[in-house]
């Protein structure tokens, strides 16, 4: 199975990210793109319900985050919890590591909202302030071509946006519902990468998305993996924590993976906050 080059290692090492192209298969993009579709009907129909046409940074039609359902589906462990995700977090992350959360990011044609500068552990800072922890992976798995004019995403070297080891303090946009952590004049590195690609970044680095200008709905699978638990100054835990490969060894056991066991259905920290707009 494809792993991370001597290069991409180095560069995630000093960097923070790198770009996999095109290394999902062809099947298995296929059935992502089908559960991708299933989940977006799911968020619509729950809104719906709800009344509401914005839940948390999620904006019908415009932008989804759709988080944490993988259990509903008997396709997605496959991928979450198969040798292709083992590779990247092994190199990425080493022997040991766990699922921290997973979610679906989509942008609707035409009108798909940029998401502003961030970092992902700002969100979790906000929600449990002093939490320590070491940065988490995010695997940013592109269900389409992207480049600039579909709303790829751009990432700030650590270098640039000086976050080797370091939060800064996030204030939230009251239109979007946005955490931004960042307003200096760097434009990032754009994404630009065939459907089946996967950009791997940190948790600590800064990163961005524009605007979809195209007449196509954007869509990307992200999963996010840990070496550790991540634990709260009260002793619980934070997100997920579903142990995925032990000692170099995927150990995932369906039978064993329950929300009382290693973390409920819930919302990522992202999409927390529930609004009428």
């Amino acid at each position: 199975m494809p792993t991370l080059t001597p290069q991409q290692q180095s560069q995630f090492r000093e960097d923070g990210y790198c770009i996999l192209p095109g290394v999902i298969d062809a099947e298995t993009l296929a059935w992502l793109r089908e559960e991708c579709a299933y989940f977006h009907g799911y968020m619509d129909a729950f809104m719906d319900g709800q009344g509401v046409k914005t839940y948390g940074i999620t904006h019908r039609d415009r932008r989804y985050f759709i988080s944490q359902r993988y259990r509903l589906s008997s396709r997605l462990p496959r991928f979450l919890f198969g040798a292709l995700m083992a590779d990247v977090c092994r190199d990425a992350l080493g022997d040991e590591v766990n699922l921290f959360g997973e979610q679906w990011v989509l942008k609707g044609a035409d009108q798909g909202m940029k998401f502003s500068w961030h970092q992902d552990s700002g969100y979790l800072e906000r929600d449990v302030p002093g939490t320590v922890h070491r940065p988490y992976l995010t695997c940013w798995c592109a269900l389409d071509d992207v480049d600039e004019s579909n709303g790829t995403v751009y990432v700030l070297p650590h270098g640039e946006g000086e976050t080797r080891g370091r939060i800064f303090e996030h204030t939230e946009d009251p239109e979007t519902n946005d955490l931004v952590g960042y307003d200096g004049d760097a434009t990032g590195v754009p994404v630009v990468a065939p459907a089946g690609s996967i950009a791997l970044f940190t948790s600590f680095n800064f990163h961005r998305s524009g605007a979809n200008t195209t007449d196509r709905m954007r869509r990307v699978y992200l999963a996010q993996y840990i070496a550790e638990r991540i634990v709260r100054p009260d002793g619980e835990l934070c997100g997920m924590c579903v142990p995925f490969v032990r000692d170099g060894r995927i150990v995932y056991d369906p039978n064993d993976d329950t929300a009382e066991r290693h973390g409920p259905h819930h919302e990522s920290p992202r999409a927390a906050k529930t609004s009428a707009k």
